[in-house]
Parts: structure tokens; C-alpha cells; sequence
């Protein structure tokens, strides 16, 4: 494809780590992407799926911690490979791209903790999640300072109560968590009573092979179906004390810090996501004949395909923006949320139009753009709507 990265300043190792990226997002995410958005939701999860294959082979590539553990490495040379790596696995496939951001989850909780234990019980894990939606609430959860909201937000459908040196864990977390159904492991945000009564909110890492843990059914929907997501449910599951990983007077500057690392990640993705789509419609209008000519030729695709390439650098080069300024500052939300918002907008909006271009086809499942129409779609829901995660933006103005 023609299109430059207009960052100068690549040294040899994010080249190599690009190539690397590259090569598996193409060879390996997007046919296993398409297949496993073919099968049902119980086949994606199930022992012998492709989905497993594609997990391990991207911890076998170091995929996992592109830095290769080298601590030598500057907090924005750690960020630069991060974000050339996942706009990458944007590229290959939208759901397994936020299957691998979820897995790390809990591993990074545990860290932040600076309990030894809690991370050498999660850091060998090949699947994680972050449990925080749930069926009473979603995107208000992100609400932490109730700049948002036109009502009293309901109570919390899954608590902790306190009691002795270990936790009981009660209630459910929704359909929506991402690898819930299939993680080994839960960086669990939920209310938590430490004995008197007052719910608060706290972390939790919680192993999910705990007696009194169950899952609900593997969520069929729309896109995005190579991430498995289903519910979670905990009926007087107790451990540890241990585990409670930041305590009720930590939990805002904490999930702060998780809210804005989750929509930056999510800007990455989707950027990579736009890019595909933008990938798939120059390639298709280039062989596309009508009027006796590549339509590309045409000076209205030419238009179209030119505002597509606008939006494409735009969501790439906040995103790159925002991520640069944080490896080195405390990170803003509201900028955090600007390129989540920026990228996924983008990618739906750049997706659209490449069905638009690819005519009747782009309707068939025969190509691949309808499914990255519908990947994009719902990203501009997850990991808290667009239109409420604006309005958490705009009061921090």
C-alpha cells in the first residue's frame, strides 16, 4: 500500500518489532479473525478452536511485552513499541486485539498492588479479564466522580464483604466482560464491605477456578465475536485478604489511571481498524471495474477515499500524541477519552464508507469489510459509550 508512516524517528528494534506484528496480524489474526466470526459463540471458546492457537502463538512471538523485559528501555521507548504493536493487532482483527489488551488485566493489578504473591499467582496466565460492567450499570461505573450522571447510579450487583482474614464474594458481573467467559483469572472492580456495613469500591485479582465461581453462556452479537464475552457469577466465593489488590481509599486515583490506559488502548486499536478498512477499499477500488475503468479512477472514489485517508492520520496521530505525553506525565482523561473517542468514530465512520465503495459486495460475507464494519460498530459502545465518556471529558474542562 502507498501510505507512509510519517514518524522519523523508528529506530532498528521498532522496525523489526513492526515486521513482526505485521506478519502475524496478516498471516494469522485475519483468517483466524474471519473464521472464528463464522462459528458460534461455543465453538470460538471450545478446547481445539483456532482462538487458543492465536493466543499462544502471540506469547511465543513476545507479542505479549514487545519491550522483551529489556529495563533498559525509557518509559516512551516501552510506549512506542506498546502502540506499534496493538495498532497492528487493530489492524488483524478488532475482537482478538481486545482479547489480548484484557488478558494483562489482572497481571497489572497484581503489580500495582506490589504484592510478590498476587503476581507470581497471575503472571503465567493466557487469559485474564477486566470485570467491571455489570447487569445494573456499565458505562456509569466510569462515572467516578458523578460528573455524568441525572439520577442516583444503582447499587453495586457484586460486593465483597469482609470477614476475618478473608473476603465472600457475592453477585455477578454482565455479559459484556471481555474473556470472561473463558479468563483464568478476574482484575474484579466491585463494592467492597470491609465489616461495617458501608460499601465502598475496591480491586480484587481472583483466580476464577474458585469453588462458588460459574460463567453464563458466551455472548452472541453483532461484532467483535472473536472476543468471547459472558457473564461471571460468585455465590459466597471466599479468599484471601490478600487478594483485594488496591483498598477502597486507592480504588479512584487507581481505576483513574485504568480508565484512561483502557480508552488509550482502545484509541490504538481502533486506529489500526480504520486503517484496514481504509487498506481494503483502495486495494478494492483499484480492481474494481465500472465505466470501462478502475473506479478508482473516478474522481467522486478519489473524494471519498481521500477524506478516508483524513481521518485515518488524524485518529493515528492523537492517538500517538496522547500516549507519547503520558509515558512521561500523569495521564489526562480527558485526552485519554478524546482519542477513544477520535479512533472508533474514525473506524466506523472509514468502515461505512469502504461498504459504501465496495458496492453489493460490500455487503457479502464473501469479503471481509462488512466484518470490520460491524467490529467497529461496537467500539463506539465499549469500554464506556462514546456519548457518555464526552460528557466525563467536557467536565474536566
Amino acid at each position: 500500500m502507498p501510505f507512509v508512516d510519517l514518524d522519523i524517528e523508528v529506530s532498528d528494534i521498532e522496525k523489526a518489532v513492526r515486521e513482526t506484528a505485521h506478519r502475524f496480524a496478516e498471516e494469522v489474526m485475519r483468517p483466524a479473525g474471519r473464521l472464528l466470526d463464522e462459528m458460534r459463540p461455543e465453538e470460538v471458546i471450545a478446547g481445539d478452536s483456532v482462538f487458543w492457537d492465536v493466543q499462544r502463538q502471540r506469547k511465543e512471538l513476545g507479542l505479549d511485552d514487545p519491550s522483551g523485559g529489556d529495563t533498559s528501555l525509557s518509559p516512551l521507548e516501552q510506549t512506542r513499541l506498546g502502540y506499534i504493536v496493538t495498532e497492528e493487532m487493530g489492524w488483524g482483527d478488532a475482537g482478538l486485539a481486545i482479547s489480548f489488551g484484557v488478558n494483562g488485566f489482572p497481571l497489572n493489578m497484581a503489580r500495582a498492588s506490589g504484592n510478590q504473591a498476587l503476581i507470581d499467582m497471575v503472571k503465567d496466565n493466557l487469559t485474564g479479564c477486566w470485570g467491571i460492567t455489570e447487569p445494573s450499570h456499565g458505562s456509569d461505573t466510569l462515572d467516578f466522580n458523578g460528573d455524568a450522571k441525572a439520577a442516583e447510579y444503582a447499587r453495586w450487583d457484586c460486593i465483597a464483604v469482609k470477614d476475618g482474614d478473608e473476603f465472600v464474594l457475592n453477585g455477578q458481573k454482565s455479559a459484556w466482560v471481555s474473556n470472561g467467559i473463558v479468563a483464568e483469572s478476574a482484575a474484579l472492580f466491585c463494592g467492597c464491605d470491609m465489616g461495617d456495613g458501608n460499601v465502598q469500591r475496591a480491586i480484587f485479582v481472583v483466580p476464577l477456578n474458585l469453588d462458588g465461581v460459574s460463567r453464563g453462556k458466551p455472548l452472541n452479537k453483532i461484532g467483535q465475536r472473536a472476543l468471547p464475552q459472558g457473564e461471571i457469577f460468585f455465590d459466597n466465593v471466599r479468599f484471601p485478604a490478600e487478594y483485594m489488590a488496591i483498598p477502597p481509599q486507592m480504588y479512584q486515583p487507581v481505576a483513574h489511571n485504568v480508565l484512561c490506559g483502557a480508552n488509550a488502548g482502545m484509541g490504538t486499536i481502533f486506529a489500526g481498524v480504520a486503517q484496514s478498512a481504509l487498506d481494503l477499499a483502495l486495494a478494492y477500488t483499484k480492481e474494481r471495474v465500472q465505466g470501462g475503468v478502475p473506479i478508482f479512477q473516478h474522481q467522486s472514489v478519489k473524494d471519498r477515499l481521500f477524506k478516508m485517508f483524513q481521518k485515518v492520520e488524524a485518529a493515528k496521530a492523537l492517538n500517538r500524541r496522547v500516549l507519547s505525553y503520558n509515558a512521561v506525565n500523569q495521564p489526562l482523561l480527558e485526552y485519554c477519552i478524546c482519542t477513544k473517542v477520535t479512533s472508533t468514530n474514525a473506524a466506523f465512520e472509514v468502515a461505512s464508507e469502504a461498504l459504501g465503495l465496495f458496492g453489493g459486495n460490500g455487503t457479502s460475507k464473501e469479503y471481509p469489510i462488512e466484518k470490520i464494519f460491524r467490529d467497529a460498530r461496537s467500539s463506539m459502545i465499549e469500554d464506556g459509550s462514546n456519548e457518555l465518556l464526552g460528557l466525563l471529558a467536557a467536565a474536566r474542562f
